[in-house]
């Protein structure tokens, strides 16, 4: 999945996150720093969300349910493997993937698990910190083999 990939599903399910929250377009358009006629014209299918826009709406509703389900899991998670594609950086320990990951690979405590929603990959240390995300499986198999585990 692309940035732009990523924009246009979030997108489809803004007026969803809006209702879930109870929130008038005049409200939600506030929430995200956009005008209500730009709302509405993503609610109604007539335009796309762009990448600044998405993060936003994906962000603050992070807790919402219809992205949650959508995405399989927070939504921060996989915009950290969008936004993070060719960077390297460090991650906060996780939960270990309980409920939305796959185990793919486990490797003297190193897990490759995939999300079972997005598709997304990510590589836990053995403390479950992320080390990386991406959703490209051979680039995270690769980073993986890379490390000093010896």
């Amino acid at each position: 999945m692309k940035k732009q990939e990523f924009a246009d599903k979030i997108s489809g399910l803004a007026k969803l996150v809006r209702t879930e929250y109870g929130l008038t377009q005049e409200e939600m358009a506030a929430i995200l720093g956009v005008s209500k006629k730009t709302l509405v014209e993503t609610e109604k299918q007539r335009r796309q969300l762009g990448w600044t826009e998405s993060v936003a709406l994906a962000s603050i509703f992070a807790q919402s349910q219809v992205l949650q389900n959508s995405l399989g899991g927070d939504p921060t998670d996989m915009l950290g493997a969008l936004a993070f594609a060719d960077v390297e950086v460090s991650y906060p320990a996780t939960m270990g993937g309980k409920v939305w990951w796959r185990l793919m690979l486990d490797y003297r405590g190193y897990k490759i698990q995939q999300n079972s929603i997005s598709q997304h990959y990510r590589l836990l240390n053995p403390q479950n910190q992320r080390l990386l995300s991406s959703f490209n499986y051979d680039e995270v198999l690769h980073y993986l083999m890379s490390l000093k585990l010896d």
